[in-house]
């Protein structure tokens, strides 16, 4: 299988290394492709001396099968659905961006016009087997607290606006809550989970978020509730930041890791 990566950041360095140790098999990157040759994949794909690309048609030119989004919201728009509809499998990080519905339903159509994979991993959450179980029998309430320490929400400018002094915080401070489509565009790089959350459950506009800096806190917990026909459901989960990046869970890194892993392969368990 020939991969493709955009981005340059911890979860593609994971992923080339996982790949370098032989851990998926016959598997092979391809190119790292970036918005120009300052982007950071320019120099990671240098460490890992593999082609480094600038732009759709260049990652194009290279052929991979799939191609996995580590970049960004701007990233999944702009390459999003010409790859699919060129074939080529694509699985996003960046699911926060899926919040806007005329994108999502763009990548969706392709994906079923091209007839290949669109993947949305679970990222730093677990239980969307029970979620989605649960909403074929129905549910009326999802609801997700993702709670963080401070130093997560740093250079955050919907955090910033809010004139939260992250440093000087002493207990929890609420700094969201409301529905996980207005709350989702606000941090699009720490809860990307409650968008995979809401596209795997009730939607958007149902599934309730709150947002918290917590500076008890030293990893990343997030806290899922569920009820429906088929019962009530409680989650609790406890992710060890990753390292060097405290916006991100390296639960989620390793969730890459295995949609890439599950895209080559013809034997799923779970739903």
């Amino acid at each position: 299988m020939r991969v493709g990566i955009i981005g340059g950041g911890t979860i593609a360095r994971l992923i080339l290394e996982h790949i370098r140790r032989g851990d998926l098999g016959r598997v092979r990157v391809v190119g790292i492709a970036g918005r120009n040759a300052r982007s950071r994949g320019a120099s990671l794909a240098k460490a890992f001396r593999i082609p480094f690309v600038v732009g759709l048609k260049a990652l194009l030119a290279i052929k991979p099968d799939v191609v996995v989004e580590a970049a960004s919201h701007d990233a999944v728009r702009e390459y999003g659905e010409t790859l699919l509809k060129k074939s080529v499998a694509l699985i996003v990080l960046s699911a926060g961006a899926l919040c806007e519905d005329t994108l999502r339903r763009k990548l969706e159509h392709a994906a079923q016009r091209s007839g290949v994979l669109l993947s949305v991993p679970s990222g730093g959450i677990g239980g969307l087997d029970a979620l989605k179980a649960a909403c074929v029998a129905g549910v009326e309430e999802v609801t997700i607290a993702v709670t963080k320490p401070p130093a997560a929400w740093k250079g955050i400018a919907y955090v910033e606006r809010l004139g939260v002094d992250l440093e000087g915080l002493r207990e929890p401070r609420v700094l969201f809550d409301g529905t996980a489509r207005e709350g989702v565009p606000h941090f699009p790089a720490n809860v990307n989970i409650a968008a995979v959350l809401s596209m795997a459950g009730i939607g958007f506009d149902k599934t309730r978020l709150k947002v918290v800096a917590d500076p008890a806190l030293t990893h990343n917990t997030h806290y899922i509730e569920i009820k429906g026909r088929t019962g009530n459901i409680s989650i609790k989960l406890e992710n060890v930041p990753a390292p060097g990046n405290p916006k991100t869970a390296w639960l989620a890194c390793y969730s890459a890791l295995a949609a890439l892993k599950a895209a080559k392969s013809t034997v799923r368990y779970g739903t």
